[in-house]
This record gives C-alpha cells, structure tokens and sequence, in this order.
C-alpha cells in the first residue's frame, strides 16, 4: 500500500534471492492497481538482466522510482513481473497480517525453548545479569539468544534508549544502554514489549547483545 491506497493485491507472488539472507517479492503486473510511470533510467544486473525504473503513482501519492521491471530478463519467470521497492511501500500484508522489515524466509525458523542453564552476563568485569532461567531463542543462520526475565537483571543499571529495529519473525523491539561508573554502553540490551505470535514467548524479558558484551552460559565464555 501507498499512502493507504492499495498498489497490488495478488496472489501468484514470486519470492526471489537476490542476496542470500532474504528473499523479495516480485508481483505481476496484470494484478497491479497502481499506474507505473517510466523514469527513463536503466538499472543493470548481470543475473537478472536490465531493469525499467518506474515512478509508482495511487490514488495521488507517487513513489518516486520505487518500481522496478525486467521484460527482456533471461529469466522468463520475472519478465511480467514488477519489484517494488519496499521502504517505499506504506504496509505490506501477507494475508491480512502486516509484514515489517522485508518479506519472511519459508525456510528461516524460530524455535524458543525453556533452559535451566546458568547464564552470566558481564559488561567490564560487572555481573548486570546472572539467572537459572533463561528462555533460548533459535533462529536460522544465528547464534543462539538467553532471553532472561527482569528479576535476574540489574534493573537500577539500565538506561531506556530511543532505538528501535524490526524483525519479521520478532517484530518491534526496543532498546536499554547500561550505566557503569557513569558510562552508558548504549544498546547493549534489546526487548519486544508485543512481540509477533510465532516469538511470543520472549514477551517481557530482556535480551543482551553477545557480540558487545561478556556472557557466560555454564561457565564458559560464548
């Protein structure tokens, strides 16, 4: 959607990897409401042949350059088929369900268990959470996550922080910087207030970042 106006509404999407972490969506044109606007610039890929860039125009609201075609690509699939650029986008629906940060992997998994593991975490040598509880979140292609509730955390060291990042298999999370000897390492901590279903058992408890802080899990050192 644009400006709340619908630009395509199908159901034969491709899902396509440009890259390999996460797919996007290519629509065909015949299912799209929107009017394209050619822009006159060609965009080169050595995959995917020359893209036609097109201004997206609904209802009033344009999006400039934010469609892409490949008519003569080498992959007949995708040569009556638009990629819309998704920031461009207001909202994406798949079903009647928002879809945030880009369009979900079929085969990226999320599997949240409860653990008993000791978990430590350390931030210059100071113990800011240490708990026998600790819920693990799985996640394809990622190490594994100790979310810990809030009664194994120093609350009194966490500083609210106005960051904010997407996942869409998590959803909204938000974010604490810890404050040690009045030095506050920002964004150190992550937590999902309304997480999506699929991860709705991390709701309420606190996550830190592995890779800027000192955690331990049994005694050693991840």
């Amino acid at each position: 959607m644009l400006g709340g106006v619908v630009v395509v509404d199908t159901v034969a999407p491709l899902l396509v990897w440009e890259g390999p972490h996460y797919p996007v969506y290519y629509l065909p044109l015949a299912d799209l409401k929107a009017t394209l606007e050619p822009t006159g610039e060609i965009v080169r890929s050595p995959s995917r042949g020359d893209a036609h860039r097109h201004d997206v125009v609904a209802g009033g609201h344009r999006a400039a350059g934010a469609a892409l075609t490949y008519p003569d690509s080498p992959f007949p699939e995708l040569r009556d088929m638009v990629r819309l650029d998704w920031d461009a986008m207001d909202t994406w629906l798949e079903e009647d369900e928002p879809v945030i940060v880009h369009a979900r992997n079929p085969y990226h998994r999320i599997d949240i268990l409860s653990s008993s593991r000791h978990v430590r975490v350390e931030i210059d040598g100071v113990t800011v959470a240490e708990s026998t509880r600790p819920t693990v979140l799985f996640e394809t292609g990622l190490r594994p996550r100790y979310y810990l509730p809030l009664t194994d955390v120093r609350m009194d060291m966490l500083r609210p922080s106005s960051t904010s990042t997407g996942c869409p298999y998590k959803g909204t999370a938000s974010y604490y910087g810890v404050e040690l000897d009045g030095k506050v390492h920002d964004d150190v901590v992550w937590y999902y207030t309304a997480p999506l279903l699929e991860s709705v058992r991390i709701a309420g408890l606190v996550c830190f970042y592995d890779e800027k802080v000192d955690i331990y899990v049994d005694g050693v050192h991840t």
